[in-house]
């Protein structure tokens, strides 16, 4: 079991939430490729949308990835890859400015710049310190 953290806008994110699937990198296969069956997500939102100035800076929904395949979505021009994900219902975002002295993840200088890459895998530590500032029991 490994543990994730995509970067998404949150507008994005509670649209995948809805759909019950993770899509990443603006529905490229890469990322959700990476992911399995039994692996857990947890979105950060830097910003509430994607066209939006305005910071978030926050963790946006946790989810467990669902058995089945990626599979390829046909929304007329876009064609995004995606992949089934049970999330946890009532899991509050959580900023991430109080977690930062607390996470491996932001332990490193630059920390920020990892997060670029759009799918970061995290230390099961650091999933469940977010997990636990999201207001997820076990």
């Amino acid at each position: 079991m490994k543990y994730w953290l995509a970067i998404v806008s949150r507008d994005h994110v509670k649209r995948g939430v809805d759909l019950g699937i993770a899509q990443i990198g603006h529905g490229k296969r890469a990322g959700v490729a990476r992911m399995h069956a039994g692996d857990w997500l947890i979105y950060y939102s830097a910003r509430a949308s994607l066209t939006s100035k305005e910071p978030l800076q926050a963790f946006t929904a946790i989810g467990q990835i669902s058995e089945g395949p990626v599979w390829q979505a046909d929304e007329g021009d876009f064609k995004p890859w995606r992949r089934s994900v049970t999330y946890v219902e009532g899991a509050a975002d959580a900023p991430i400015g109080p977690l930062t002295q607390k996470l491996e993840l932001t332990s490193v200088p630059n920390w920020g710049y990892q997060l670029r890459r759009g799918l970061v895998e995290l230390t099961e530590r650091d999933f469940r310190t977010i997990r636990t500032a999201m207001g997820v029991r076990e």
